[in-house]
């Protein structure tokens, strides 16, 4: 059955509030190209928001289920680690293993939930006055796996797929048209996906961190306008038009607490260590009590900056690869909602029902996702996909943003003369 014979509203989801857009009769084909027309749309608005999740990195940084794997075999393996100088207790391999299944048993398939029951206990004893080495020994080890599988190396083959995706992405992005704003992205990744493909494109970036030897954070630098000069007689400038404005809510592997004097005392630093952290790295770990943490600097700058952009009018913020899992992002996607009757928001992914954003009627809000059948190299039958997978977003819904309207409107009635030329 080809793709034109089947309608979209079986494969696909494409709604503004809880009302479909698509026709009772659209087939795929017309379903995906009416997806990608409003988009169009959408990303020519003065000010253009990404959110980007942990689905972003999935190709290159494991997802929950197979971290909890890793942490698991990690668990098994740590026999000898147990006998560490500041375990007093020396417990056996047995005494940890079952302190990790009684943890695990709780949330088998959350390790934000499993972390954050070894951290509830941990506040506790530290409330009493107590402490309990082995249960700090195995958040140190969960840590430090996951810390080991963010610090990856971007130019790895592990993490081709992934880079050559935000490449594409960030080469879409930054030539945008120059009476529009620069395109904010926002990302709770910890890993250097974007900073390496915004380097390898040699494209600017702002993400709050000065120039030069010692790169300090500064959240003014956010409000700061990168522009050259156009006109060398008189005083005229006009913005950079390849400029990103990247934001890490929950930090980076690449970001340390520093003893400089400075107001943040947050570092961003160029070699990062292969080896365990050492405890100054500034990242949040996926826990339930990360939104506490978020409270601090830098996060709590972030998270301001996150709502005030989303405050400005004529906006839409493009989420993708989020869970929705962080209420502190929530909190400020639902108050900029309630507050600024301008802002879209388009969220691509199928969750689940009590997702607050899904469930509202409110025609601001775009919901996509769903399967196509792509061609495979590999053999003749066709591979599922799924559109609202970040490969397919980058590959097929983000247009070029360096093309205004007029120039599209000119080249379609280019193509449409051309057609009816052919026809005589």
């Amino acid at each position: 059955m080809s793709e034109d014979n089947k309608f979209a509203k079986d494969y696909l989801i494409f709604k503004q509030g809880q009302e479909s857009l698509f026709g009772e009769n659209d087939s795929v084909e017309d379903g995906i190209e009416k997806i990608r027309s409003k988009l169009s749309d959408l990303t020519n608005i003065k000010n253009l928001h990404f959110l980007l999740g942990a689905g972003a990195s999935s190709d290159s940084i494991p997802a929950m289920a197979p971290l909890i794997g890793k942490v698991t075999e990690r668990v098994e393996a740590t026999q000898t680690m147990t006998q560490l100088a500041f375990h007093p207790e020396n417990p056996s391999h047995d005494e940890l293993k079952k302190r990790f299944k009684s943890a695990k048993d709780v949330s088998p398939k959350n390790l934000e939930n499993i972390l954050g029951t070894l951290y509830s206990k941990r506040e506790y004893l530290k409330g009493v006055g107590q402490s309990d080495s082995l249960n700090d020994f195995l958040i140190n080890l969960i840590e430090t796996e996951i810390y080991s599988s963010i610090n990856i190396d971007c130019t790895s083959a592990q993490a081709e797929l992934s880079l050559d995706l935000y490449k594409k992405l960030y080469q879409k992005l930054a030539l945008r048209n120059k009476d529009l704003a620069r395109v904010n992205v926002f990302t709770t990744n910890n890993d250097l996906l974007s900073e390496t493909a915004l380097g390898f494109l040699n494209i600017n970036y702002n993400n709050g961190f000065s120039s030069g030897l010692s790169r300090t954070f500064n959240p003014a630098r956010f409000s700061f306008t990168f522009s050259k000069k156009v006109d060398p007689s008189v005083e005229k400038y006009e913005p950079l038009e390849n400029m990103v404005y990247l934001y890490k809510l929950h930090g980076s592997i690449s970001w340390i607490e520093s003893d400089d004097n400075s107001f943040f005392n947050i570092k961003e630093v160029d070699v990062i260590p292969n080896q365990e952290p050492n405890g100054k790295n500034v990242l949040i770990y996926p826990t339930p009590l990360k939104q506490n943490k978020s409270l601090g600097s830098p996060y709590a700058d972030l998270i301001r900056e996150f709502q005030n952009k989303l405050l400005l009018q004529h906006g839409v913020l493009i989420v993708i690869g989020y869970s929705f899992s962080d209420e502190h992002i929530n909190n400020a996607i639902y108050a900029a909602l309630a507050a600024n009757s301008s802002l879209s928001v388009v969220i691509f992914g199928n969750y689940h029902p009590s997702e607050n954003l899904t469930r509202l009627t409110d025609r601001r809000i775009y919901q996509i996702s769903g399967e196509v059948e792509v061609p495979n190299v590999e053999n003749a039958d066709p591979k599922k996909e799924k559109i609202h997978y970040f490969n397919y977003i980058v590959n097929n819904f983000i247009p070029d943003l360096d093309r205004s309207k007029d120039s599209e409107i000119l080249e379609e009635f280019i193509e449409s003369m051309k057609a009816v030329g052919d026809k005589k």
